[in-house]
């Protein structure tokens, strides 16, 4: 959904502006779950800028972009604590041997260095053998 048409939505009274009553009950349609007036006044206070009490289009925009961003830290986090997994505990990359270590605890069917040397392969872009963190990510958002 783009943008101006989340605004919009928010803005029930069609003024140009999310009132905090407004921003609670968006939220809460959103969320599926009821949002206090109060953290609601607390979110709706953290990015108005020009103190009116009210959320502009751009002040909007700010609040959405500012969840966004602790999603992209929240996904991030996930994925280093799933590389920290599968990385070999002399480095910081997924070596073959490492991915075939990690495979078998978790269960799988037992594989050859070989053949993890071959799914390594896949997504290991600068050609060292190895899956650093970016390579790792590349992998998992495919």
């Amino acid at each position: 959904m783009e943008a101006s048409s989340v605004f919009d939505a928010f803005d029930k009274d069609g003024d140009g502006k999310v009132s905090a009553s407004e921003l609670r009950c968006g939220l809460g349609s959103t969320l599926g779950e009821d949002v206090s007036e109060e953290d609601a006044a607390a979110l709706l206070a953290a990015v108005d800028a020009d103190g009116d009490g009210l959320l502009d289009q751009e002040e909007f925009s700010r609040l959405a972009g500012g969840a966004q961003e602790e999603d992209d830290l929240i996904k991030r986090k996930c994925l280093m604590e799933a590389f920290g997994m599968y990385a070999s505990s002399s480095s910081t990359m997924i070596t073959p041997a490492s991915l075939r270590r990690t495979l078998s605890r978790l269960g799988s069917h037992e594989l050859g260095v070989e053949e993890c040397r071959a799914m390594i392969c896949r997504f290991d872009l600068d050609g060292d053998g190895v899956l650093s963190f970016d390579e790792f990510r590349v992998m998992m958002m495919a």
